[in-house]
């Protein structure tokens, strides 16, 4: 998907900027880049894959060469970015989040209208950042022009700005899928992704942005250039897997809304008599354990963990390009605790169940360590369609999801026509899906969190939250 912060200030705000960038790691995998500005050296900027390294150790020696009182990072994980762009709205940097379905209309569009040359990516695909800044320089100024790619884009797209006189410009997509978080101190302002980036930074939080609203940060304060809206969609996928334990979204703590989750999940099961009769519950490392958690306290059954993930060598923020590499990596960091498996019945709480490919060498891997019974529960519904607003994941097909690969083989054609009944456990459609999922992956149960649950573990309007991965409602 993909993270950013910048800070600006009447001191250097290098540090600040390095650190809070770093603190996004765990949202993409494939570049990162800073851009730093200062009245005597104007714009700074690098850019590095950390595709096979982390962040830090790309941009250790850099930030000792950088300097500046304002400045903006990223986490991508599609195109290098921060860009330099020239127009007659001046000299900017520009970062983005985001999706756009309809990147060829709108390159045509540029084209035939500015004339625009596109560079073209090793890939020989356009730059998001490049195309957004496009469509930014159609407007009279940055305001404008902002909301004018935000018109033009099918999908999502949140926006930073660093411009020539080193004020910073933020932009919250129009229907709020993602976070924009402002923080302030007594020297100055930051924007971030995630809040808990800033506050370890000394930061307290100002301003949480509304949908399409616009900001602009300076030493003194920050100020709403356009006003944002009441029609949100925030991504429900942050609380369940992306977010980070100690993030706040819309208010809403992400380890405490899994906590919650696993417990509404333990607490319906018990309510329907089938809880099964194990000696552990554990959760799928990282993200699927404060589900885990939930679940166990609620379900009273003890919680374990009978595998860990070694990741100081290969951890979450980066693997390998390379899916030989990288399914021998997974394989590679699961390290068995034999006590807690030998002979036992164990319960796994995961965050989701998306391909299936890394569960089913999991679940391979438990039993070949001596697991008795291995049930899984998957702490959302069956996922059934790939994201088209966020990138979230590298499905580029509602194939690529273990669910709808299982209906098709059910139903093919016909079960298109009734993914809401496969999505809902209590219907034959439902339980034969559980049952197929069960064959196919080897366990001796499985469960999925209704909608209704996770929406209640989240605990805002539901009108706000967007669950189009789950029921295809935008």
């Amino acid at each position: 998907m993909g993270g950013f912060f910048g800070a600006i200030s009447r001191r250097d705000v290098v540090m600040d900027v390095f650190f809070g960038t770093d603190y996004h790691s765990h949202l993409g995998t494939r570049s990162a880049g800073m851009t730093l500005w200062s009245a005597e050296k104007g714009f700074q900027r690098q850019i590095h894959s950390i595709s096979n390294s982390p962040f830090r150790t790309k941009f250790e020696k850099d930030v000792m060469d950088f300097r500046g009182t304002s400045g903006i990072g990223c986490i991508s994980d599609s195109d290098p970015q921060p860009l330099l762009v020239r127009s007659h709205l001046g000299l900017y940097a520009i970062s983005t989040v985001g999706v756009i379905n309809n990147v060829q209309e709108l390159v045509d569009h540029c084209f035939l209208s500015q004339g625009h040359q596109f560079m073209a990516m090793s890939s020989g695909e356009v730059n998001i950042s490049e195309l957004v800044a496009a469509l930014i320089n159609e407007g009279e100024d940055l305001v404008s022009g902002i909301r004018h790619a935000q018109k033009m884009i099918e999908g999502s797209m949140t926006i930073l700005l660093l411009t020539e006189d080193g004020s910073i410009v933020a932009a919250r997509d129009e229907r709020g899928r993602l976070p924009v978080h402002v923080g302030q101190n007594e020297d100055g302002c930051c924007v971030s992704f995630e809040s808990f980036a800033y506050q370890k930074l000394g930061y307290k939080n100002a301003h949480e942005l509304a949908p399409a609203e616009i900001v602009r940060l300076r030493p003194e304060g920050w100020e709403t250039l356009a006003p944002g809206g009441k029609d949100m969609k925030i991504c429900a996928f942050l609380w369940t897997y992306y977010g980070y334990p100690n993030s706040n979204y819309e208010g809403v703590n992400v380890e405490l809304m899994r906590c919650r989750n696993g417990e509404i999940m333990a607490r319906d099961e018990i309510a329907r008599g089938s809880l099964p009769k194990v000696d552990y519950v554990a959760g799928v490392p990282d993200s699927g354990v404060p589900h885990a958690i939930g679940y166990a306290n609620r379900s009273g059954k003890s919680f374990a963990r009978p595998f860990v993930k070694y990741t100081p060598t290969w951890p979450r923020s980066f693997m390998p390009a390379n899916q030989s590499m990288r399914d021998q990596v997974a394989k590679m960091k699961q390290l068995p605790v034999p006590e807690f498996i030998e002979g036992k019945k164990l319960l796994f709480v995961d965050d989701s169940i998306v391909r299936g490919t890394q569960l089913q060498s999991t679940v391979d891997f438990l039993f070949q360590s001596g697991a008795a019974e291995v049930h899984m529960r998957s702490a959302c519904p069956p996922i059934m369609y790939a994201c088209k607003f966020l990138n979230f994941s590298r499905n580029n097909s509602d194939m690529d999801l273990l669910a709808r690969r299982i209906i098709s083989e059910l139903e093919g054609e016909e079960g298109e026509r009734h993914l809401d009944e496969y999505a809902d456990a209590k219907t034959e459609r439902g339980k034969c899906l559980l049952r197929a999922v069960c064959e196919k992956l080897g366990f001796d149960s499985l469960g999925y969190q209704s909608l209704e649950g996770l929406i209640e573990a989240i605990g805002i309007d539901p009108e706000k939250i967007c669950t189009y991965c789950w029921n295809g409602k935008e």
